[in-house]
């Protein structure tokens, strides 16, 4: 799957759907901005998602529209997935990530007003003053590299700055969250984790397994992240993390950002008040200091069009026949949140946060902060 696939139209999850009324009318101009108008936060940064037209066709150029929603969306920077997850064998997945880095750039060149690439602190902070989209390149699989790890410098110097060791399956480097075995982190992984940290190159364990999870938390020297994720103890799913890694997490330094996704419930569609109930547990086992937002979700509205619908349900199958479907993937449950529908869906939360008595200093850490005093550490 080429660039566009980092969108995931197949990350749908929860067995069952709600009513077709209950999702919105199901079209983007359903839902509205209105509630409280737009507002304003320091650093919004989104730890996994990117510009996009969720009905576009994989490698397709991005739209005026999607270029417009870059704009209205007040996003600072966002970590954008390369590459394929799950390929094999490694050397195509290599070449796919320099494939997918080439349409960027040429998106980047295209729209120079709206888009530029961040590789570090200094250029985090130029997006934020130009009112420009910084773009993270980032990976969710270690298959192009776990056979032979001094690719992470090949890749570090071509601006991957975070990286996952495993997608859902295992591979050279560990286990991925779908695993039955559960092991953890191979002498090989253990090889990457020390490389990543001497390139500073984010350490990013959102797919892996228990074990995989934990050990990378213990041989990273510096932070490391769970971009996108939820709280095992609101939902239990195996993509989500158990209250014990959010505060080995914490205790490291890291961040743990909640997604927009179906994991957010064990049955049927998520809501805003999902996305809520699982910010307010990380919270509450984390601390403020480590709890960010990762929505796995592109920045324009999802139409759900007959079109949409249709490419959805292949490519649930297509999951499904390559084995890295997690459990409950369905075809009537979307990879969004119907209420949270809209380009700027990090800001409407932060409303949402403030309006159940979040102080604004604690919500700036939520929608960006902790993910920009994160990256600033790692990267230096």
């Amino acid at each position: 799957m080429t660039r566009r696939g980092f969108v995931r139209l197949a990350a749908a999850a929860g067995a069952g759907a709600l009513p077709a009324a209950r999702l919105l009318a199901q079209t983007a101009g359903s839902v509205s901005e209105r509630p409280s108008g737009p507002r304003a936060f320091a650093f919004v940064i989104d730890a996994c998602g990117g510009p996009g037209d969720p009905a576009a066709e994989d490698g397709a150029a991005l739209s005026a529209r999607a270029i417009a929603d870059v704009r209205a969306s007040g996003i600072t920077a966002v970590n954008v997935t390369v590459g394929p997850v799950g390929e094999r064998p490694s050397l195509a997945a290599f070449e796919g990530i320099f494939r997918d880095l080439a349409d960027w750039e040429k998106e980047i060149e295209a729209h120079p007003d709206a888009l530029m690439r961040v590789r570090g602190a200094s250029e985090l902070d130029a997006a934020k003053s130009s009112g420009r989209l910084g773009l993270i390149f980032g990976l969710q699989d270690g298959v192009a590299f776990h056979d032979d790890v001094s690719r992470l410098e090949v890749l570090h110097r071509f601006g991957l700055r975070i990286i996952q060791p495993t997608y859902n399956l295992r591979n050279l480097l560990g286990d991925g969250c779908l695993e039955p075995d559960g092991a953890g982190l191979s002498r090989a992984g253990h090889e990457a984790v020390e490389r990543m940290n001497a390139l500073r190159i984010l350490l990013d364990l959102s797919h892996c397994g228990r074990r995989t999870t934990r050990d990378g938390v213990e041989a990273s020297k510096r932070p490391p992240a769970f971009t996108h994720t939820g709280c095992a103890s609101v939902a239990d799913h195996p993509r989500n993390k158990t209250d014990e890694e959010l505060r080995t997490l914490a205790e490291k330094g890291g961040v743990a950002g909640i997604y927009f996704m179906p994991y957010l419930r064990t049955a049927g569609q998520p809501m805003a008040e999902d996305v809520v109930r699982h910010v307010e547990r990380a919270v509450q086992v984390a601390g403020e200091d480590h709890v960010g937002i990762g929505t796995d979700g592109v920045i324009s509205a999802t139409d759900l069009s007959p079109e949409y619908k249709a490419k959805f349900r292949a490519d649930i199958e297509r999951r499904k026949k390559a084995g890295i479907g997690a459990p409950g993937e369905v075809p009537d449950v979307y990879p969004l949140v119907p209420d949270l529908n809209m380009p700027r869906r990090i800001q409407r939360l932060g409303e949402l946060l403030l309006a159940r008595g979040y102080s604004t200093a604690r919500v700036e850490k939520i929608v960006g902060g902790n993910f920009a005093r994160l990256f600033r550490e790692v990267w230096g």
